[in-house]
């Protein structure tokens, strides 16, 4: 059975950086998009950010642009999220997820971010 394996996450101080890895076990085929979604303590699980099969075209929550970069590396069939300047509010249960759908990109410039595969999730804590 197919896995997403993430790896980073952690405690940092505000102001700081953190790297998410995600990475299917499994399969090595590359999904059609990939990407990254959290959930804050009593909160749903939100949109963070995603990027296609090219690496063309990514997509971002307002509350992260500027801040978070997501890369790939289809080589590795592994997905990134950079988190830089990072503050309190962005203390989550990070999730990585991944679809198949090639007509993902039609959807996201639509804002439906939806995704079928998903990962365990990993915490990131951002003291004050």
């Amino acid at each position: 059975q197919v896995q997403l394996v993430q790896s980073g996450g952690g405690l940092v101080q505000a102001g700081g950086s953190l790297r998410l890895s995600c990475a299917p076990s499994g399969r090595t085929s590359s999904y059609y998009a990939m990407g990254w979604f959290r959930q804050a303590p009593g909160k749903d699980r939100a949109f963070v950010a995603a990027i296609n099969l090219s690496g063309e075209n990514t997509y971002y929550a307002d509350s992260v642009k500027g801040r978070f970069t997501i890369s790939r590396d289809n080589a590795k069939n592994t997905v990134y999220l950079q988190m830089n300047s990072l503050k309190p509010e962005d203390t989550a249960v990070y999730y990585c997820a991944a679809t198949d759908d090639n007509n993902y990109d039609r959807r996201a410039a639509l804002g439906a971010y939806g995704m079928d595969y998903w990962g365990k999730g990993t915490l990131v804590t951002v003291s004050s």
